[in-house]
């Protein structure tokens, strides 16, 4: 555990991974954020290194307990385990409802100043959020109360994940379009490729890649598709004949592929800045893109009953940049739409209206930005609750 001397306020998140990437890439971000700046001294409890390790190359998937960018990682084993008093943090965070172990809530009862107990929800722009933000629930048994903290879209909620300097580092990063290129050049882009719609795809398996391929395949506009080892294997695999390994390219018709590494945080930041267009899945990528202020398509995590086709539409009314194109593209995208897409009018539809799309993105930053960070805005309220 780390040592309540060095620091005035300690802090636990647990997390489970659930969705690969989506879960770890949000308590990581929230991690180093909390940590680097607002000087808390934070624990991060994770299920799952390896899929930790993909986003962070300096997690050592052997270890248990160790040190990353001044943060404590502590490898979750399971739900056993003793605690004492002064092993738990002042601030404790579940994240979306991780149900943490039954003998750390204990220790919490037991101590003599009880910590904030929050449970940080999932991201929805659903208006029910707002009469749950910060509500309190008693434990049944137990002198604690855990606190429901939403992020979301509007000031009656807690914000969206953001550093303090993102915002410079992308200005100052898209201001020089040689950063950009050169970035790309790192993957073997061409100049050709660079000059292109730059694409980048992010989505689960059930996306309609094909469809998609076949459509820009056949466009009258170059584009290249950038997409993450391990994403859309099978359609990857169809389009290149070859396994889709990092490295792996082809070109039919309009469209060249490249299959990429998979990428630490900072670095698919700078591939959301370089496209054009950004394909991304869950919530992490999903509140990256709307930083990057740039057209972006949002494939949602999947949930029995089409619950998430309920989010998407909210979300989508939400959204100030969504235009008839962006609105199509996005139900087809996400099996909304019912019978057969046409895709070679549903792309093209979309395409037409970037511009504009990405104009209006900067106004819907700004609305986000009114409403404070998520990171500051947790804190804020846990000290008000201490």
């Amino acid at each position: 555990m780390p040592s309540k001397k060095n620091r005035s306020t300690t802090l636990a998140l647990f997390c489970k991974v659930v969705d690969n990437y989506g879960d770890i890439g949000i308590c990581w971000r929230l991690a180093k954020q909390l940590e680097q700046e607002h000087s808390i001294a934070v624990t991060l409890w994770v299920d799952d290194l390896r899929s930790f390790q993909r986003i962070c190359p300096a997690v050592d998937t052997g270890r248990e307990l160790q040190q990353v960018d001044n943060i404590t990682v502590q490898h979750w084993r399971g739900q056993g385990g003793e605690f004492a008093a002064e092993d738990i943090a002042d601030i404790v965070i579940e994240f979306f409802a991780c149900d943490i172990p039954p003998g750390y809530i204990a220790a919490m009862a037991r101590c003599e100043q009880r910590p904030v107990w929050l449970n940080l929800e999932g991201l929805t722009a659903e208006t029910w959020v707002e009469g749950c933000h910060t509500l309190p629930s008693p434990h049944p048994s137990l002198s604690l109360t855990k606190y429901f903290f939403f992020p979301g879209f509007t000031r009656r909620t807690g914000g969206l994940l953001r550093e303090a300097s993102l915002e410079e580092l992308r200005l100052d990063f898209q201001s020089r379009p040689a950063h950009a290129d050169d970035f790309l050049a790192r993957f073997g882009m061409t100049p050709a490729e660079i000059s292109s719609l730059k694409v980048s795809l992010f989505c689960y398996p059930q996306a309609p890649v094909s469809a998609l391929f076949q459509a820009w395949q056949t466009g009258g506009r170059a584009v290249t598709c950038l997409v993450p080892e391990g994403v859309a294997t099978e359609a990857l695999e169809t389009f290149l004949g070859i396994p889709a390994k990092a490295g792996a390219t082809a070109t039919h018709g309009a469209l060249t592929v490249r299959v990429l590494p998979f990428i630490p945080q900072p670095d698919y930041d700078k591939l959301l800045w370089s496209c054009d267009v950004n394909f991304v899945r869950g919530e992490d990528s999903f509140v990256r893109a709307q930083w990057a202020g740039k057209p972006f398509i949002w494939h949602i995590y999947p949930q029995d009953e089409n619950l998430h086709h309920v989010k998407l539409k909210a979300f989508l009314q939400a959204y100030t940049p969504a235009t008839a194109g962006l609105l199509a593209l996005s139900y087809a995208w996400n099996g909304v739409t019912a019978g057969t897409v046409n895709w070679t009018e549903t792309w093209p539809d979309f395409a037409e209206g970037l511009s504009g799309i990405a104009r209006e993105a900067t106004n819907w930053q700004n609305l986000q930005l009114a409403n404070g960070d998520l990171a500051s805005n947790l804190l804020k309220f846990a000290n008000a609750m201490r």
